[in-house]
């Protein structure tokens, strides 16, 4: 489960930071392990996410796909957010392919067979998904975690 490519991934998480006076968050925490994922974003007059930042405390196949969440979303829609989460846990279960336009999420191909990491893979997606679809909330400095 925890190949090269993985722990480089998890090395290397874009945005990895909380963003002051974000209109929108949303904290994810996997019942299973304790691993969690905070998500800050702004969208744009487009309605595409404009600014993004996440504060990852995850094993490394949640850091390694928040990496990747990272590296992608600024300029995603709330609806393509929410596509390629549902498209990820499909996939995780077995049920679908990898997600139409992330081929880079193969790499969780090997956790399929483990379901228990299927919450922290998934942290990072459903923070996102959550942040982007919520109404914005007055802006103010984020308090400490």
């Amino acid at each position: 489960l925890y190949n090269t490519r993985i722990l480089r991934l998890a090395a290397e998480i874009p945005h990895h930071r909380r963003l002051e006076g974000a209109p929108r968050t949303s904290r994810k925490v996997s019942p299973i392990c304790g691993s969690r994922v905070t998500v800050d974003l702004d969208l744009g007059e487009d309605g595409r996410v404009s600014r993004y930042g996440q504060e990852v405390r995850a094993c490394a196949l949640g850091q390694a796909s928040a990496s990747l969440l990272g590296s992608r979303v600024v300029g995603m829609s709330a609806e393509e957010i929410a596509a390629a989460r549902d498209g990820l846990k499909a996939f995780l279960a077995g049920a679908a392919a990898v997600p139409e336009g992330w081929p880079e999420l193969a790499i969780f191909e090997p956790a399929q067979r483990h379901k228990a990491r299927h919450p922290s893979i998934l942290l990072a997606f459903e923070a996102a998904a959550e942040a982007s679809a919520a109404q914005p909330h007055a802006t103010q400095p984020h308090a400490a975690p």
